[in-house]
């Protein structure tokens, strides 16, 4: 059966060829008169599309402020740097330019900004939440977070080695601006570990035991399918546009919640089994999750079976007979297959990295701690659980 759930997902969507050059025109609209542009700096220099949004910024009177050097896995550090930037100009409107570590890294700035009377790590540790949180857009390079759309942020603390979300209708971008075209330049390992992290915000609400929607699983189930697809077209053919079109709107689509509309919520463990390896390995979030979905699956897959079977064959295609403990195995088999198919790793050796069981016992403890109440549908974990998921993983 259904649950019943709210659909809220006001983000201003402009697609396509050089939409970028309406970044000043569509800011100038909502408002923003000081804008403080939030970016990595290499790729989006190098491709003259920095220069095309400071442009489109200037000539709509719009004052710029600046700060670059986000890195994946984003660091507490820069948002900390970004406040005070903010601050100092008066900001009163971000612009994220980059992919979900650049989007991240100004929502949780814009909140920061909106409350300076606390510390925004607070919200992170979910000690409290967010009242109030100043506007954001993107100018997206990167089709993989989907944070473009969504409610969610990742932020890592440096000094402790903590990687954890905050989640709030606040932060959802009031514009994303997405031009394909940008995606072009990214190495292959980045643009697949993107279609994974697309696959696996999808895949973390469609394998819960709290009800589905039929209409909502035809759509999952498309979504994944048209990702993989998509993702083997563009490991052999890079400059593929209309594959990376495909790969960008369906990034937005996993994670602003359509895929989980009936549900009970979703799952997402693997997600915080493998914010423990970021946190402490540093790896790419996308090569992460693939690394750590075959060992989660196999761990929960009994408790989930009828979802696991629908999986193999609505998804992955999986036309054998047998039990359904059978298809569904065949089902997580062929997917593992996929992920080395698009030089993704199936577990943590071949993402080469190799925890030591203290490491493993640290990582299972923390994310356990970050969880809270909320510890899976598909399966309920503890402690133990995910022990034995990263022991598999190794």
């Amino acid at each position: 059966m259904a649950n019943n759930f709210k659909y809220y997902s006001p983000t201003e969507v402009i697609f396509g060829k050089d939409v970028e050059q309406e970044t000043g025109k569509q800011l100038k609209r909502l408002g923003a008169s000081h804008v403080l542009l939030v970016y990595g700096g290499n790729s989006a220099r190098r491709l003259g599309l920095l220069d095309k949004v400071r442009y489109s910024l200037k000539e709509e009177g719009i004052s710029i402020s600046e700060l670059e050097g986000i890195v994946p896995n984003p660091r507490l550090d820069k948002v900390y740097e970004g406040i005070r930037i903010g601050k100092a100009d008066e900001i009163d409107f971000l612009l994220a330019i980059g992919g979900g570590s650049a989007i991240d890294t100004a929502k949780a700035i814009a909140y920061g900004l909106a409350e300076p009377e606390y510390d925004v790590w607070e919200l992170f540790q979910h000690i409290r939440t967010a009242k109030k949180c100043l506007p954001v857009a993107s100018v997206l390079t990167i089709a993989a977070a989907g944070s473009e759309t969504s409610k969610g942020c990742v932020i890592t603390n440096e000094k402790t080695g903590e990687k954890r979300a905050y989640d709030d209708n606040l932060a959802r971008p009031k514009i994303a601006i997405m031009n394909p075209e940008y995606t072009k330049s990214l190495p292959d390992y980045q643009t697949e570990s993107g279609c994974v992290d697309i696959m696996m915000h999808t895949m973390e609400r469609y394998f819960t035991n709290g009800g589905n929607l039929e209409i909502t699983d035809a759509i999952a189930e498309a979504l994944l399918r048209t990702v993989m697809t998509n993702a083997i077209i563009l490991h052999d053919n890079p400059g593929n546009y209309n594959a990376r079109a495909e790969i960008m709107w369906a990034g937005s689509l996993a994670h602003n919640d359509l895929t989980g509309c009936g549900n009970d919520g979703g799952d997402f463990m693997t997600h915080k089994l493998e914010h423990e390896i970021g946190g402490m390995f540093d790896v790419t979030h996308g090569a992460g999750l693939s690394a750590i979905w075959p060992s989660w699956a196999r761990h929960v897959y009994k408790d989930c079976l009828p979802r696991f079977v629908r999986f193999a064959r609505n998804v992955m295609g999986i036309t054998l007979e047998g039990s359904d403990t059978e298809i569904a195995e065949a089902g997580i088999c062929a997917m593992e297959q996929f992920y080395r198919s698009i030089g993704m790793p199936a577990n943590m050796r071949e993402l080469g990295i190799t925890p030591s069981n203290r490491q493993i016992l640290d990582m299972a403890h923390r994310c356990m701690a970050a969880c809270g109440n909320h510890t899976g549908s598909a399966k309920k974990l503890t402690v133990d659980d995910a022990v034995e998921i990263y022991m598999n993983a190794r």
